[in-house]
């Protein structure tokens, strides 16, 4: 491997790792990054799934106390049979629509404009949501009838599950789509993000499993290295951006990244228009 593809993997992976959890699309800055980088190509999407385990594996770390506890209270704890219920509730939505139209997605919407749209869509939206929040107390119950993961019900699993699935338009962002979908539905926001990050385990594991699995034919030993590297870098970035998320959003609230949504995706594109930069697909 040469130091300057080592040079692009990582950048990629940092990409990866630090956009994974915010509310400003992981899929939409690769798709970007790999543009500019000219790593484009049919591993190379492939590449960006896979690299999402090393965020998941982040996640995993900073939970591992509470994913120990379910786990091993699977047999004999109502209430980690109740959580793990919720997360296999929330995943079906993403996983049954991705695995009909991902195909139809990755053709279509794979390309920078599309996900420049899909930029200012999101930003729109969760300006719309916090202006909606605007001046709530969170901790009042009358605002938020759930703060706590362990006090969701299967209903509440759902919609969330339903708003992850727009996750699959590029650009949305899963974790914008589930931690907004689920202020709406009446989680707070620590809730919100919390389920998100745990909702974040069984969805991006599966996309990377069934990635690898369809891409396996053009895939070789040759290729690990890199998805390695990749992999590393993704899970070194994501656990630090967890940790300042979770401090972040404690007095903080979403609109700081609806307004780079916006500016980014206009940026895109502006660009694009002009011919300033060559987005490739």
């Amino acid at each position: 491997m040469d130091i300057l593809l080592a040079a692009k993997i990582i950048i990629m992976g940092i990409v990866e790792g630090l956009t994974e959890f915010l509310p400003i699309s992981s899929t939409g800055h690769l798709i970007l990054a790999g543009s500019l980088l000219n790593f484009t190509g049919e591993k190379m999407k492939v590449f960006e799934i896979v690299i999402q385990a090393g965020a998941i594996f982040a996640v995993c770390w900073e939970y591992r106390k509470k994913i120990a506890t379910v786990c091993g209270g699977l047999g004999s704890d109502p209430k980690a049979r109740k959580f793990m219920l919720n997360l296999i509730i929330a995943f079906l939505p993403a996983a049954v629509l991705g695995l009909l139209f991902s195909k139809k997605i990755k053709a279509v919407l794979f390309a920078p404009v599309p996900v420049a749209l899909a930029f200012i869509v999101g930003g729109l939206v969760i300006l719309w949501v916090e202006r909606k929040h605007k001046g709530v107390d969170e901790h009042d119950p009358s605002h938020a009838r759930i703060h706590s993961v362990d006090d969701m019900s299967a209903l509440d699993a759902l919609k969330i599950g339903a708003a992850q699935a727009f996750a699959l338009i590029p650009g949305t962002s899963r974790s914008g789509a589930t931690i907004i979908g689920g202020m709406l539905f009446g989680l707070s926001r620590k809730a919100a993000t919390e389920f998100s990050f745990f909702l974040a385990i069984p969805t991006l594991l599966g996309a990377t499993v069934y990635s690898l699995y369809k891409a396996r034919e053009d895939l070789s030993a040759a290729d690990i290295p890199m998805f390695g590297l990749g992999t590393v870098a993704a899970f070194v970035s994501a656990f630090f951006c967890v940790r300042w998320l979770l401090r972040y959003i404690a007095s903080h609230n979403f609109n700081a990244f609806a307004w780079y949504r916006i500016a980014f995706g206009i940026m895109i594109l502006a660009t694009a228009y002009t011919g300033t930069i060559v987005w490739a697909d």
